[in-house]
């Protein structure tokens, strides 16, 4: 089903019945629910090699065995997602077919795109947090070596605006909004540089190319360790465990600008609650395994799961965080 944005009302109300519905899902589970098909498949929102397939190949190397006799990972990159979820909507089986995305299909998507082919609320049921990881403020050689912090960032881009090209992974990504709310914070003027992934803006912000861009740590720590970026802070609520001696934006005085990467695990609305709890708890019992963690480490993020409804809780108050932010600067995507 195609949608069009929502106004907030709209949007809020349909998040408040979708929130209902999703709570519901944790309760009057069967305790003699059958188990899954003899194969789990994943579907993956990312290409191979991203960081949405190695959380959900690793998933499925610690469900295969234990709660389905195999586990598949088909990849289903693009479009925003819609591919991924459209794979899952018409999928032959709803209890033994999940996916594996970033959570913003379900929490910025609906407020960047004018038309979607899947309404959140309508086609996705959430099953489980899979892991999280912070983004990081990086500049490169353009930048002189004096600066040392965001603000300091923000005066030189203030003083040279001609040099003030700050990279990101896409129009509306997290990368992206994040330097939309800090630049906008400082009233300085940027250039947004859009690129096709992390890497290619990497090697643009090594080569002198951008000042600065906005990519999740894991991406940036080997170019820190060698010396050839400097990393000016990382956006969660505490110090990165990857990146400990960079400080966070709270503690440089940006109270508000906590933003996280996270993927999470859902399911088609098809799918009953037994079937979703069932599934959610064999996701929660994988990731807490210690070998799933350290993975997990090797490319900068931190397992996490959740319950169903804790799921359904963060979508909602990260949708109710994000819409007038998005709305406020005007972004749109196609």
């Amino acid at each position: 089903m195609k949608t069009n944005i929502p106004s907030r009302r709209l949007f809020l109300q349909g998040s408040s019945i979708a929130l209902t519905s999703w709570l519901a899902v944790g309760a009057g589970v069967n305790a003699n629910a059958q188990s899954a098909a003899d194969q789990l498949r994943i579907l993956c929102s990312g290409p191979a090699g991203s960081i949405p397939d190695i959380i959900a190949r690793r998933v499925a190397e610690q469900l295969a065995g234990r709660f389905a006799h195999s586990a598949i990972v088909e990849n289903r990159p693009g479009a925003a997602g819609q591919i991924a979820v459209g794979a899952l909507k018409s999928a032959s089986s709803s209890t033994s077919t999940v996916l594996l995305a970033q959570g913003a299909i379900a929490t910025t998507y609906p407020f960047l795109y004018a038309k979607l082919a899947y309404d959140p609320v309508v086609d996705l049921r959430p099953v489980s947090l899979a892991g999280e990881m912070s983004l990081a403020l990086a500049v490169g050689p353009a930048v002189p070596a004096s600066i040392g912090d965001v603000r300091q960032l923000t005066e030189w881009m203030r003083l040279n605006p001609g040099l003030a090209n700050v990279g990101s992974p896409g129009t509306g990504t997290l990368p992206h909004l994040l330097e939309v709310m800090l630049f906008r914070e400082n009233d300085v003027q940027w250039q947004h540089v859009v690129y096709g992934g992390g890497p290619p803006a990497i090697v643009d912000l090594l080569g002198g190319q951008i000042a600065a861009l906005v990519l999740p740590e894991g991406l940036l720590r080997q170019h820190k360790a060698s010396g050839r970026l400097r990393v000016l802070a990382t956006s969660g609520g505490q110090r990165s465990a990857y990146l400990p001696d960079v400080a966070t934006l709270v503690e440089q005085g940006y109270r508000n600008l906590v933003v996280g990467e996270w993927f999470a695990f859902f399911m088609s609305a098809k799918a009953s609650p037994s079937s979703i709890e069932q599934i959610s708890a064999a996701i929660r019992s994988a990731i807490a395994r210690p070998e799933l963690a350290a993975a997990f480490a090797e490319s900068g993020m931190v397992a996490a799961s959740s319950t169903p409804s804790e799921l359904a809780v963060r979508i909602a108050s990260e949708q109710r965080y994000w819409e007038p932010i998005i709305r406020a600067a005007g972004i749109r995507t196609e």
